[in-house]
């Protein structure tokens, strides 16, 4: 699956959960969002600049992330579901997102298990992705 391929078949996915997604389209997909990231981040410091503050003597510069939080709004649903259709790729269910609630190492066994590669032929969330 290529870039353009990922985010086309996310997007039409918006908010399907069922089934699997393969890694390529995962990871892919998680590109496309840390690059709109960058470049929503670039365009709120050109027209908004950055606030800055002091606090115990230190500087802390950030800025208003008005095209930040729009970018976010808009993949917040399809990241949702194409975490779990990976999640399912691998033989597990999308409820399994809940460890991101334990800090440190939640986030570290799912991106174990998001690396890793799915379960061979069907599985009980439906065909192998890579046939």
């Amino acid at each position: 699956m290529t870039f353009m391929d990922s985010i086309s078949v996310c997007f039409s996915k918006y908010i399907t959960f069922a089934g699997r997604a393969s890694r390529s389209e995962f990871w892919w997909f998680m590109l496309f969002l840390i690059v709109g990231q960058m470049i929503a981040g670039a365009a709120d410091s050109a027209m908004f600049g950055d606030n800055v503050f002091m606090l115990g003597g230190m500087e802390f510069s950030y800025n208003t992330g008005y095209f930040g939080n729009i970018f976010a709004l808009v993949t917040f649903l399809p990241t949702w579901a194409v975490e779990v259709r990976r999640l399912h790729d691998t033989g597990r269910s999308g409820w399994w997102l809940l460890l991101c609630l334990i800090p440190l190492i939640g986030f570290i066994i799912l991106l174990i298990w998001l690396i890793g590669k799915g379960t061979e032929g069907d599985n009980e969330y439906g065909a192998d992705t890579l046939v």
